[in-house]
C-alpha cells in the first residue's frame, strides 16, 4: 500500500493541478506548452556557459592540475585542520557536483566511511554547494550579467561549512 501510494503521488498532484484549473475556467495545456517553450528556452541561454564550465572542470582533473594545487595547499588548509585527501573534494564541490562525488567515492573507497577523514568528508558533501554551477544556472537563466556579492558570500558559506565540519567532526566524533 505504502509504495503504491508513494509511486502514485507525482500523477495525483498532476491531476488535481489539471482539475482545479479546468475548474477555474483556465487553458492549463496552453499553459503547459507556453512554461515548456520557456523551459526550453532557459536551456538554450546557460547551455555555453554549463558547457564551458564542464570542459573546464574535465581540462582541470585531466591535465593534472588538480593534484600540483593540492600540494600546494596542504601547508594551508592543515592549519584549520582539513587533511590533505579532503583538499580535492574541497576544490571541485564548488565546480561540479558529479566531479565531486567521484572524488568523495574514491575517498570513502580509500579510507572507509566510519573514519575521521570519511566523517568529515561527509559532511562536507552534504554542506556545501556547487557555487559555479548553482550561479551559472539560476543567474543565466534569468539573464544577470553581474552577480555582485552572490560569489563572495557563496565562498564564504562554504569555507564557514568547512571549517564547522571539521569542528563538529572532532568535537562528536573525535572519541570514537
Amino acid at each position: 500500500m505504502k509504495n503504491y501510494l508513494t509511486n502514485s503521488i507525482i500523477p495525483i498532484i498532476l491531476l488535481i493541478i489539471i482539475a482545479y484549473g479546468m475548474f477555474k475556467g483556465k487553458k492549463v495545456y496552453e499553459w503547459f506548452l507556453e512554461g515548456a517553450k520557456e523551459g526550453l528556452q532557459v536551456c538554450i541561454r546557460i547551455f555555453p556557459a554549463l558547457l564551458a564550465m564542464m570542459v573546464a572542470v574535465r581540462i582541470f582533473k585531466d591535465a593534472n592540475l588538480l593534484e600540483l594545487l593540492n600540494n600546494f595547499l596542504a601547508p594551508f588548509v592543515n592549519l584549520i585542520g582539513l587533511p590533505k585527501e579532503l583538499i580535492s573534494l574541497v576544490l571541485i564541490k564548488p565546480l561540479s557536483g558529479s566531479g565531486a562525488l567521484g572524488i568523495f567515492t574514491e575517498i570513502i573507497k580509500m579510507v572507509g566511511p566510519d573514519t575521521y577523514i570519511g566523517l568529515i568528508a561527509s559532511v562536507i558533501m552534504g554542506t556545501t554547494e556547487t557555487i559555479f554551477y548553482t550561479i551559472t544556472v539560476y543567474f543565466g537563466a534569468i539573464g544577470v550579467k553581474k552577480i555582485r556579492h552572490t560569489l563572495w558570500a557563496a565562498i564564504m558559506a562554504d569555507i564557514t561549512a568547512i571549517i564547522m565540519a571539521i569542528l563538529m567532526v572532532d568535537i562528536l566524533f573525535n572519541n570514537l
